[in-house]
């Protein structure tokens, strides 16, 4: 559903998605879309969207959303006042929502208390994503507050999995290279 995390697991180490992070945004019979929470993007998100940037929640980028549409962006924002919903502004999970990217920067300054931008997505088509989880590739989990536009996304897979407990949480101090431990 929308809002969960999939944590990729360690063992995937096809480079697209090896230690990522994803929160999904749609889920429905025709798949699933999400954005890479945890991977900054190595444009400039100055010159692909002049005057974003300031407005932008800690670290101040572009983040690579996933491997599809990456010409494209999504916004995710977190309204300032609880009540209000900004122009352009559409909610999907708890009070995280999309906000459109053509809004005029003078109505997006001061009205959302974090706000990231994301180039491209993660997607799936119908029943994909449920038999990658079956497989083991992805552990969902539950999403906590700040996850979305956490500071520190290098770290972000290893306290996700950490915080689980248990088999789980053992997998946050897993390293590439096991037979040197």
């Amino acid at each position: 559903m929308p809002g969960t995390l999939l944590v990729a697991s360690p063992e995937a180490t096809d480079g697209v998605f090896e230690g990522s992070v994803i929160v999904l945004l749609d889920v429905d019979e025709s798949g699933a879309l999400g954005v890479i929470l945890n991977e900054v993007s190595d444009l400039s998100l100055t010159a692909v969207l002049p005057g974003w940037e300031p407005l932008t929640t800690w670290p101040h980028c572009l983040f690579d959303g996933g491997p599809v549409s990456q010409e494209g962006a999504i916004c995710l924002a977190t309204p300032a006042h609880p009540r209000e919903e900004p122009p352009g502004w559409r909610p999907l999970f708890e009070r995280v929502g999309l906000l459109h990217l053509d809004t005029p920067l003078e109505l997006v300054d001061g009205a959302y208390s974090a706000l990231r931008i994301f180039a491209g997505y993660a997607g799936w088509g119908p029943h994909q994503l449920q038999g990658e989880v079956a497989r083991g590739a992805w552990v969902a989990v539950s999403l906590c507050a700040g996850d979305v536009f956490d500071a520190d996304p290098a770290t972000l897979w290893r306290r996700v999995l950490g915080r689980q407990g248990g088999e789980l949480g053992w997998l946050a101090t897993w390293t590439p290279t096991p037979e040197l431990n």
